[in-house]
Formats: structure tokens, sequence, C-alpha cells
């Protein structure tokens, strides 16, 4: 009864030995390159490391696959049966053994950590290993970076700065590109920035002139003088008042760290209606005795 039994189920079963070694097969292909694994290292030798991933076939990592970092003895980075993770960089082979690459995952997180680091507006420290005609190449976090010339606070000997650690901000970071260029001016405003507060009083120069305002640099961070905030009294053009390179001192009365804008007024130090205008010099000298009046006033 059982032996008819059994042969009735394995004539009627449509799934045969050959099916079974199909679906393995198949299993195997859903390794594919750029997919991050988890295996164990089960043997270690001259040209890398044999690892087991669950496969039909042991995988395989070179041993310049092994970490960033030039290794001299493998087990230092991959104990033998410790899970790690892994991605591949070689799907299998005619005997489906694929290629595995630690170094490549690490990489590949680093530009994930950078990439949220610019969205999140972080400072990084990057170290000058080479200069070119428009700026200087950067090592970050082995990454190679660049920073143009018109983002480097020096600007005129670019060979001095190789060697040179630099506190730059980003200004791309396109991994599918290979991409990172960073600005260490834009460090430098983020940093200042912080240094800013509302009814504070402050020094710049004069970087340009509108016919709606005037532009000063406070220290890499750009601020804006409205025309209606110069003075209590009409003016009919900034350019007779102001000129470009010409230090100027006022009070913040609004900042917006998001938009990286910086509101002044001159206007709040006037003891008279035109006061900035005909006088400019006397409100420029005694700036700081009048900004504690307008605050007293305002409180």
């Amino acid at each position: 009864m059982n032996s008819a039994s059994n042969s009735s189920q394995t004539a009627n079963s449509s799934f045969t030995m050959d099916d079974f070694a199909k679906a393995l097969e198949t299993h195997d292909y859903q390794f594919q390159k750029g997919q991050i694994v988890q295996g164990k290292v089960f043997q270690i030798d001259h040209d890398g490391a044999y690892v087991d991933i669950g496969g039909k076939s042991s995988a395989f990592l070179p041993r310049d696959e092994a970490a960033l970092r030039a290794v001299t003895d493998l087990s230092e980075v991959l104990p033998l049966n410790e899970k790690l993770e892994f991605l591949i960089i070689r799907e299998q082979d005619a005997e489906g053994q694929v290629t595995l690459s630690r170094r490549q995952l690490e990489i590949q997180h680093i530009w994930e950590k950078l990439a949220t680091m610019q969205e999140n507006s972080q400072t990084v420290q990057v170290k000058v290993i080479g200069v070119n005609k428009g700026g200087v190449t950067v090592n970050i976090n082995s990454l190679r970076g660049f920073i143009p010339r018109s983002h480097l606070a020096e600007r005129d000997n670019l060979e001095a700065l190789v060697g040179q650690s630099l506190t730059a901000g980003f200004l791309e970071v396109d991994r599918s590109n290979k991409k990172l260029i960073l600005s260490q001016r834009l460090a430098a405003r983020s940093s200042n920035f912080n240094l800013l507060e509302a009814g504070q009083l402050v020094e710049g120069k004069v970087t340009g002139i509108k016919p709606f305002g005037v532009f000063v640099d406070l220290d890499g961070v750009s601020a804006l003088l409205h025309i209606k905030q110069v003075s209590q009294k009409f003016i009919e053009s900034l350019d007779k008042v102001f000129q470009v390179g010409q230090s100027i001192k006022g009070i913040i009365i609004d900042l917006d760290e998001g938009k990286g804008r910086v509101a002044l007024s001159t206007r709040v130090l006037e003891n008279y209606p035109g006061e900035v205008l005909e006088n400019f010099a006397e409100v420029m000298t005694s700036a700081e005795a009048r900004a504690n009046r307008a605050s007293a006033k305002s409180e």
C-alpha cells in the first residue's frame, strides 16, 4: 500500500531533482553587482579570501579589496567565521563564484556620510594633496575632493597650502559621477554666521552698491543694508554716500541662516533724521554708544 502510494506520488509529482538543481541556480542568480550581502570568511590565502555568502559556490574577495588602507595580514581585517558585510563588485563567473569587496563598501558608506553632512550644512577637515590651475585637490576620508580657487581663503600662493589641513563646507556631493567639490569660504561663513545675532553691532566692508541697498562683507558673511535702513531721511542715490571697500558699522535687525541672509541698519544709530548723510564719520565713531542706547530704548 505504502509502496503503491509512494509510486503514485512520484509519478504524479512534477518537481524532480533536475528542477531542484535549476532552482538552486536560479537562487544564485539573485546575487547581483552592487548588492550588499552578509557572509563569513572561511579561508585566507596569498591572493585574498574565500567567503561563504550562502550561495552554491563560495565568493572570493581579492587582497586589494580587503580594506581602504593597505593590509599586510588579511586576518586583521577579515577575521575567520565572523559575520561581515560585503559588496558584490563582479557577478558570478562560469563556476558560479562572485567577487566581493570590503574596500568599496567602505567607500560607499563614506559617500553616504558626506551626503548627509551636506544636507545638514556640516563642515569637514580635509588635507590639501595637490594644486592645479583652478584650485587645490584634497583628501577627505580617503576620497579625492576639489576646492576651487575662488572658494579658498588663500588664493595667491596655492603651493603653500599643500600638506595643510583646512576646514571646508560642501558645494557638491555627487557619488554617481565621483564629484566632490568643497569650499573653505563656505565653512568660514557658516562658522561666522553662528556668532551673529539680532541687535548686535557689527563692522564690515562694502562689497557692492545697488539702487536698493549696500552689500557688506562681515568676515565671510554677506549682509545687506537696505536703502530704507540707511537713514531716517530719504536718500536719492547710495553712490553719493558709500563706496566699495569702505568700512561701516551697523546693527543686525534680521538674520536667516537657512537662506544665508543678514539685514543691517544704520538708521537706528542716528540721533536725528539724516545724520548718517551729514556726519557719517561721527556716527561710525560713536556707533557702540549709539547701539547701546538703541538697545536700551527697545527694551
